[in-house]
């Protein structure tokens, strides 16, 4: 039985010239659990929004949106709110209360349930969700993770026939990404909810899956069975971010049934290949240290929990360093106080080896941050008028501004966003033209909180080859052209994406219980942990050593076949 009827689809913003959504055709059964993916700004937002009345963007809509045979428009205002839930990228702009009890019982309370059926619902949610020991916290107290699941509670709390959840593990560490995803299935298999997930994180979204759909320029490229769309599609804009084992599977040749697991990648890897050593990659660090901290103490709060217990981290000049850990691991606060935002209660921070202290004069130095939020860096009505103000605040002449914009809006492949208001652009956009803005200040050492969010896998390689690229090259003068000799820059992210830190990083670490432990090589890192590791690791462990990439993996498949 269809659940939804879409019909010839179409969707124009007020100020675009092109339809994001064109012509699209499909049908949703009851009961299927759909992954939505394509490139960053393909239009899966749009899409999901334009399913959700109370969300449907201001635009020029055409074609049909049937719910259960009747025209969506057509349902009552309550059907609206209640059997249609949405889960927004974002658990911050969901929340809308200060207290984890009150925000499940919010949207029943709007939607003018009985008080016994809330009491009963609410009870019902947190006990499900595990919710129940932290019942009567403060929302803003919670973790990532903890307000992501507090958002799905409340939306389920509502009893939905159809769940729409936009990116919802954008902001999750590798395990609590993977025990969300496993609860969204748990609700699609044991309640029969119809489940579209539009997802950049497709390793595991794919094995849960009834249906993939492939989006890109606003039309659809495939809709088919997850198996079907691995094995027929071949673009590299769309294959970067399929699951490992199908990626392996597909550069082996694609004979047999294509995997999707990393069980049966192992199979496939078992039956193939024999076992191998990848030559670990000699990476010649810097001696000089540019970021540095000894003995590092933080609280916010007199007399909270401290964050960094004697923390010590030591990051060398032109290296591209990848710091992993648990959501509220204290990670980004890592970043806040390199930056300056946030003071030490006790130990040193020390840049290019002298020790910073409060209203130092080097308050001003070259470090750029850029936020988990990017829309926080912006301050205009478009992209351009915000990269020009940055231009202005560093120096740059009129001749110099015009080119500097040019070059970096062609480098991150964002000049058709000038003209766009920040936030009309989809999240991996946004991550994108902040970055430019920050780059324009031509800063030695780029702090990065989670670049790679909301960006799809080819993007997000397009992204590690301009990073690489500017570490190397280092900021520019002016002009927007790299004058020799060139300066490094350093660059320290912050991130739960482990498929990029494998590629990316010099070196990586993982923080937990306020400490940094285990910087590493890649292949090192990532070789000793079960869960913080690539799949491609998992794939392979105990066949072929070292490898960590799906790269290095088909390296030595190609000459250790059985």
């Amino acid at each position: 039985m269809e659940l939804l009827h879409i019909e010839n689809l179409s969707f124009r913003y007020p100020t675009q010239t092109e339809d994001v959504l064109r012509d699209l055709c499909f049908n949703i059964p009851q009961g299927a659990f759909v992954t939505l993916c394509g490139p960053s700004g393909c239009g899966k937002t749009t899409l999901l929004k334009n399913l959700k009345p109370a969300l449907t963007p201001h635009g020029q809509k055409t074609g049909t949106i049937l719910y259960r045979g009747m025209p969506l428009e057509h349902l009552s205002d309550k059907d609206k709110a209640v059997k249609i839930g949405y889960v927004l990228q974002n658990p911050d702009n969901q929340i809308v209360t200060d207290q984890v009890w009150h925000e499940l019982a919010f949207g029943l309370e709007n939607a003018g349930f009985d008080t016994d059926v809330i009491r009963l619902r609410v009870g019902e949610m947190s006990s499900y969700f595990g919710i129940t020991e932290w019942f009567h916290e403060s929302t803003d107290r919670l973790s990532g993770g903890q307000k992501q699941l507090l958002n799905l509670a409340a939306v389920m709390a509502m009893s939905p026939e159809l769940l729409l959840l936009d990116e919802p593990t954008s902001q999750l560490d590798p395990i609590a990404a993977s025990e969300f995803l496993n609860t969204i299935k748990k609700l699609n298999r044991e309640l029969g909810i119809t489940v579209i997930l539009a997802e950049h994180r497709l390793e595991e979204a794919f094995c849960l899956s009834d249906l993939v759909m492939v989006m890109d320029e606003g039309k659809i490229v495939a809709f088919d069975d997850p198996r079907h769309v691995c094995r027929t599609l071949t673009d590299a804009r769309y294959t970067a971010g399929f699951p490992t084992a199908s990626r392996i599977w597909q550069t082996a040749g694609g004979s047999g049934s294509c995997p999707l697991t990393v069980n049966e990648g192992r199979r496939m890897l078992a039956d193939a290949a024999r076992p191998a050593i990848y030559p670990l990659q000699s990476r010649s660090l810097s001696e000089e240290t540019v970021l540095e901290l000894k003995d590092a103490w933080f609280r916010y709060e007199r007399e909270g929990k401290d964050i960094l217990k004697n923390t010590c981290l030591q990051v060398q000049k032109g290296e591209l360093f990848c710091l992993l850990g648990a959501n509220a691991a204290g990670k980004s606060t890592v970043l806040r106080i390199l930056a300056g935002t946030e003071r030490l209660v006790r130990g040193k921070l020390l840049i290019h080896g002298k020790v910073q202290k409060p209203k130092d004069p080097e308050s001003g130095r070259r470090i750029a941050l850029l936020p988990q939020n990017p829309l926080d860096l912006f301050l205009k009505d478009s992209i351009l008028e915000d990269l020009q103000d940055m231009c202005a605040m560093a120096g740059y002449t009129k001749e110099e501004q015009e080119a500097a914009i040019t070059q970096i809006a062609n480098d991150l492949g964002i000049s058709h966003l000038l003209a766009q208001h920040p936030f009309d652009l989809s999240g991996g956009e946004q991550q994108k033209c902040a970055l430019a803005k920050l780059l324009l200040r031509r800063p030695d050492i780029l702090l990065l909180d989670e670049p790679t969010k909301g960006l799809d896998a080819f993007a997000k390689n397009e992204l590690l080859a301009f990073l690489s690229s500017y570490v190397r090259r280092g900021p520019s003068e002016g002009g927007g052209q790299t004058k020799p000799p060139a300066k490094s820059m350093t660059i320290l992210c912050v991130t739960h994406d482990v498929e990029f830190a494998a590629l990316a990083a010099d070196r990586c670490a993982l923080m937990f219980d306020g400490e940094i432990m285990a910087a590493a090589p890649p292949e090192r890192f990532f070789a000793e942990n079960h869960f913080y590791t690539t799949a491609a690791s998992r794939i392979s462990r105990g066949i072929f050593q070292n490898t960590v990439t799906v790269a290095q993996v088909c390296a030595l498949m190609k000459g250790n076949h059985k």
